[in-house]
């Protein structure tokens, strides 16, 4: 992969994550954000090789002005090589950036396995007797885990012991944020969503909107919890309880407290809304339909095979004539 290539993937998400922040700030402050995310990593993964495909002229142009052309003749390559090599997706000096990508990619995915194991060893009770029923929701009783909701497959909500010492209107926010993650299955968008993004990891814009996912779960489970028992206030203040009783325990997500760094995010969304005027709902959506047209204008990397298949097209044409 050429260097051009990995830039055009990194400028197409970078261009999305600003237009999914835009229409973000469009959105009331209780409607449902986790959707808007997803469609935008799926956009950042698939859009920018369909729109590669399309790309077949031997001419990079801008908005109706050509910014350079390719040779016509693959053979004829000997002086623009570098220059080829800079446009072509399958340029072969690339193939030790493949071998990196492969590395990281194994890395990751053998890291993501043994935290998944290692959650699953620790959460997975020793005897029957941490087995109960809270509030009416089935858990898992840890000493020192959660809470937080495990398995992609099988979810589970796991509760650390402290969390039974609470007032029973606390306890009570605790295991219905938990449940809500499980019933919405979070665990398992999370996880598709980050073996997706783990294929990219040179793709930092992609790492970006998955943190932006993950907030997003949380934002939402915070605002279904608070429709259903109310008092946000009383929330917020469980938000910072629980924050200083597992500031010691492993931080999972989907989990009560969600990432590291979105408390204060989540505090403000649930304490202060902010009111979004009728410019901005308006402003915003025109400027991210806008940016997205300068995103689907960019140039495109030449796609592998696109030289030879217009030089026959040239060749045919005067042999025609």
């Amino acid at each position: 992969m050429a260097l051009l290539c990995i830039s055009y993937f990194i400028a197409v998400s970078a261009c999305l994550s600003a237009v999914g922040v835009l229409f973000e700030h469009a959105l009331p402050a209780a409607a449902p954000r986790r959707w808007l995310w997803c469609v935008i990593i799926v956009a950042s993964v698939f859009l920018p090789p369909v729109l590669a495909v399309w790309h077949t002229s031997h001419v990079i142009a801008l908005w109706g002005h050509e910014l350079y052309r390719l040779s016509a003749s693959s053979q004829s390559m000997s002086g623009d090589s570098l220059s080829h090599n800079l446009l072509d997706c399958n340029a072969l000096y690339g193939t030790w950036f493949n071998w990196m990508w492969l590395v990281s990619l194994g890395t990751l995915l053998a890291w993501g396995i043994a935290n998944t194991r290692r959650v699953s060893r620790l959460a997975r009770p020793g005897d029957r007797s941490r087995n109960t029923i809270v509030d009416g929701v089935p858990v898992i009783l840890t000493d020192s885990i959660g809470p937080a909701t495990v398995g992609a497959w099988r979810s589970r909500v796991v509760l650390p012991q402290w969390v039974l010492a609470l007032p029973r209107a606390d306890m009570q926010y605790v295991v219905r944020h938990e449940e809500e993650h499980r019933a919405a299955h979070d665990t398992w968008l999370l996880c598709a969503f980050a073996i997706l993004v783990s294929l990219f990891p040179w793709n930092l814009p992609l790492w970006w909107q998955l943190n932006r996912l993950r907030l997003a779960v949380e934002m939402d489970c915070d605002n279904r919890v608070v429709s259903a028992l109310g008092n946000a206030g009383a929330y917020g203040e469980l938000l910072f309880k629980v924050a200083e009783a597992s500031s010691r325990g492993p931080r999972l997500q989907p989990a009560f407290l969600g990432a590291a760094g979105s408390l204060e995010t989540r505090l403000k969304a649930l304490l202060a809304p902010a009111r979004r005027r009728t410019m901005e709902r308006v402003l915003a959506p025109a400027v991210a339909v806008g940016l997205l047209a300068v995103m689907l204008s960019l140039p495109h990397p030449q796609r592998p095979g696109a030289l030879e298949g217009h030089s026959m097209k040239a060749h045919a044409g005067l042999t025609k004539n």
